[in-house]
């Protein structure tokens, strides 16, 4: 979509890449697109970064600390319960991490073909996708 709308909530979402797999969750029951899988993310606060947000919201998710590399794409996309404008991070672990915080799990590029993701997610998906071959 173009152009900015003034209403569209902005959400950053990490997209953290390990030995091909990337780690993503489903989203819990009574929440918008319930069922639905998606990468660590959340809303991003006043004055705050798309990048410090995906950080913040990888800790608190995920339990992992992240170094945002660079923004893969902006998407807005109007969905029933509201506009949102995504800015899709690269983001790698940083530190040492022994578990990963319930819903997360690393599946393999390939598998992010099987999965249903939110409507907002194609171009992302067919990106990573088309990366992996």
């Amino acid at each position: 979509m173009t152009g900015v709308s003034r209403s569209a909530t902005l959400i950053a979402i990490s997209v953290i890449e390990q030995d091909g797999h990337f780690l993503v969750g489903r989203r819990p029951p009574g929440v918008p697109l319930a069922g639905l899988w998606e990468f660590p993310g959340g809303k991003i606060e006043i004055g705050e970064s798309a990048a410090a947000a995906a950080q913040r919201e990888c800790r608190e998710e995920c339990g992992l600390e992240i170094e945002v590399e660079q923004t893969l794409s902006v998407v807005e996309h109007a969905y029933e319960h509201g506009t949102l404008k995504l800015f899709f991070m690269a983001a790698h672990i940083v530190g040492h991490h022994h578990s990963i915080k319930s819903p997360f799990q690393w599946v393999e590029r390939c598998e992010l073909a099987n999965l249903e993701f939110p409507a907002a997610n194609a171009s992302l998906i067919a990106m990573l996708l088309q990366a992996g071959r």
